[in-house]
């Protein structure tokens, strides 16, 4: 054994023991506690994407939820308005609102007829000698001038009918459905039930021909003379048909009846009662 063999020392065993751990994990003091410590970090971040995601899941579920509560009723109120507006405090009904003197804001109709509130009483003026048939003070101003207008023609109105409380209706409509053995249905083809009469708002009237008393409330006075000028001139004093032929609300034909839309009140009265209904 030569000097340079014999000279050599023998290697140590932490030098061993250095050469043979890999140099990764050499570097961290304690390898053990730190890949606890990486695990730790690593769950706390999984806890946080985690609570994040619930987050958003939850302000999803509430947004949609009040999203899709929102459209289900405007889908409800859509087909079925009746049932919303009879739950509504808000929307009055024909006989609550009488005082409004105009159409009562609600989408329901009765048997093809809309609700008509009845025109308070000081309102009223008589259109014949006996007072029996009234008019509002502005629809009975104008039916004057075109009755007068007629009769310079020599055309000569018969009133029949003007304003009709809802006791007076409740006659119209059931004591006569009940003499004619009519039901609902074919009644109200001629007759409105209690409620929605246009009768009741006080601005429309029903007229016949002096000179032809037996067409009276039929279709046959679209023959007379009376109904000719009217249907040539009525208009001049704001007073149109309420049913002609075919009308959409589906009520029989009635050449006799005529209503007044000569003032804001009364336009609003009838139009937006149709609006509400379309």
């Amino acid at each position: 054994m030569d000097n340079a063999s014999l000279s050599r020392k023998p290697p140590q065993a932490s030098e061993l023991v250095a050469d043979e751990i890999p140099e990764a994990v050499r570097d961290h003091p304690y390898p053990e506690a730190g890949q606890s410590q990486s695990k730790k970090k690593g769950l706390i971040w999984k806890l946080l994407g985690l609570a994040a995601l619930a987050c958003g899941v939850s302000i999803w579920l509430h947004l949609n939820f009040n999203l899709f509560s929102a459209t289900s009723q405007a889908e409800q109120t859509q087909q079925n308005p009746a049932s919303v507006s009879s739950a509504s405090p808000s929307v009055a009904s024909p006989a609550t609102n009488s005082k409004a003197g105009t159409a009562a804001a609600t989408p329901d109709n009765l048997l093809g007829h809309l609700p008509y509130p009845e025109a308070p009483a000081k309102d009223l003026v008589g259109v014949t000698p006996d007072g029996s048939v009234k008019l509002r003070t502005s629809a009975a101003a104008k039916y004057q001038e075109m009755a007068n207008a007629a009769a310079a023609s020599g055309i000569y109105f018969a009133p029949i009918s003007g304003f009709r409380s809802l006791e007076d209706q409740q006659h119209v409509f059931f004591d006569v459905k009940a003499e004619r053995r009519q039901n609902a249905s074919k009644r109200a083809e001629v007759s409105a039930p209690p409620g929605y009469s246009e009768h009741h708002t006080g601005y429309a009237i029903d007229i016949g021909d002096g000179s032809a008393p037996d067409t009276n409330l039929s279709p046959s006075f679209e023959n007379t003379q009376a109904f000719k000028w009217l249907e040539a001139n009525a208009v001049a004093f704001s007073f149109e048909m309420s049913f002609p032929k075919n009308n959409r609300q589906g009520v029989s034909y009635e050449p006799w009846h005529w209503r007044f839309v000569g003032d804001k009140q009364s336009l609003e009265t009838f139009y937006k009662a149709h609006s509400m209904n379309k």
